[in-house]
């Protein structure tokens, strides 16, 4: 890491004369503001970043199959609309936990957002925030758990693994817990890191490593050389000072990835229940028999989620996968989808489909890689324009009111919204 820095900052003092004001000043807010799409904001993200961070973010499992699944199978099903419905005024508030929210989309636990921005975690969760929404702050985060407490105030969740360092876990969840998380999210999908072929043909580690790639990528985009210089985040912070101090985070990346347990049961579930007596949510559920399997063992939520197609490629898409859990659980506890929305009819239809809400990661780094806190606020603010947009053209006037009945899946000879 420190070869790393010292060539940027090299190449950046060498060439200050002719892009020192371009080094000095991050994307304007007006610029991020042009951008009316999430995909507009992922093209902004991939101009403004080494293509080894950008990779890192918009990567996937080997062909990347399921990631792309996740975005394809929402555009498989149709909004059908009710006409001559009062939709002067739509209500998209809800509640996750008890909690009420403005909006029915919560930020996804991310790790490493810091490799994007300094803003990282904590100005997604205060994008997230002051729209009166969640943010879920993953084990792996740039910012600390005591960071984000300080930074970023708000509602918050903390998501975590099953690691083989019980000990380690306990502390995490303590602090959550301190920090006064309101829920504890648990990873279920990594029993074992997955092969993600474009870091690897990047040559990207963790932490990452000065190639000729990075070094190159870091050169051409000075505005995120110089923020990287000025604040590098390139560790996971709450788990600074295990396997090899605070001040190696070679020791403690090899730390954590000796962590994921091959040989996690749903019996280890009710260790978690033991340590952590708030509400619980198991996240990276594609089966009903799991779900159900989940809440039997206390679960209080179920995320419907393929790791953003980041662990295991051919897996079901996520909106493929929620019906079925919907009908095995619905009924007892919440169902959330994690993986592949981009636009607010995507937010529709999974709340159609049985969705309490919507997990949103890739959008909101795709913003902060544009414009730091400014750009998540941004994706924010798009797709509650969109499914604003969605569901007044739908003729509904409030989230609650959806359900099967506005959606129909064209690939169904019977084109039935339960089978989608």
């Amino acid at each position: 890491m420190n070869e790393f820095v010292n060539l940027l900052s090299r190449q950046v003092a060498n060439d200050a004369r002719s892009v020192g004001a371009r080094v000095r000043t991050r994307l304007s807010d007006d610029r991020v503001q042009r951008c009316g799409t999430i995909g507009e904001l992922r093209a902004a993200a991939r101009r403004g970043l080494p293509r080894v961070m950008f990779d890192f973010v918009d990567g996937a499992a080997n062909d990347e199959v399921t990631a792309g699944r996740n975005q394809t199978d929402f555009g498989e099903l149709e909004i059908v609309p009710r006409m001559m419905v009062d939709v002067s005024e739509v209500d998209l508030s809800t509640t996750v936990l008890g909690q009420p929210v403005a909006l029915p989309l919560l930020g996804a636990p991310m790790g490493l957002n810091g490799l994007v921005h300094h803003d990282g975690e904590a100005g997604i969760a205060r994008a997230l925030h002051d729209v009166g929404s969640i943010f879920v702050l993953g084990a792996m985060a740039s910012y600390s758990i005591e960071e984000i407490a300080d930074q970023a105030p708000g509602p918050s969740w903390f998501q975590m693994y099953v690691w083989r360092d019980r000990d380690l876990v306990q502390e995490l969840v303590q602090r959550a817990r301190a920090a006064g998380h309101l829920a504890l999210v648990l990873t279920v999908d990594v029993p074992r890191a997955a092969a993600r072929d474009r870091d690897r043909r990047n040559g990207f580690g963790l932490p990452p490593r000065a190639t000729m790639r990075s070094l190159a990528g870091g050169l051409v985009r000075p505005r995120w050389s110089a923020q990287f210089i000025r604040h590098p985040r390139m560790t996971a912070a709450s788990v600074a000072g295990h396997g090899g101090g605070a001040d190696d985070p070679v020791g403690m990346t090899e730390y954590i990835n000796r962590q994921f347990d091959p040989s996690v049961t749903w019996e280890d579930l009710a260790w978690f229940r033991e340590i952590w007596p708030g509400p619980l949510v198991i996240k990276g559920i594609l089966r009903a028999e799991d779900a159900r399997m989940a809440v039997d063992l206390g679960a209080n939520a179920i995320s419907v989620s393929n790791h953003g197609g980041r662990q295991l490629d051919h897996a079901p898409s996520t909106i493929r996968a929620l019906p079925a859990i919907v009908d095995a659980v619905g009924d007892e506890v919440e169902i959330y989808l994690d993986g592949g929305v981009r636009r607010g009819s995507d937010v529709l239809k999974a709340l159609a489909l049985g969705a309490r809400a919507c997990l949103i990661g890739r959008p909101l780094v795709y913003g902060l890689g544009a414009g730091g806190e400014a750009g998540a606020r941004r994706a924010v603010a798009i797709l509650d324009q969109e499914l604003n947009t969605a569901m007044g053209l739908a003729g509904c006037s409030a989230v609650s009111l959806l359900d099967r009945s506005w959606v129909a899946d064209r690939t169904s000879p019977h084109r039935s919204p339960t089978s989608a």
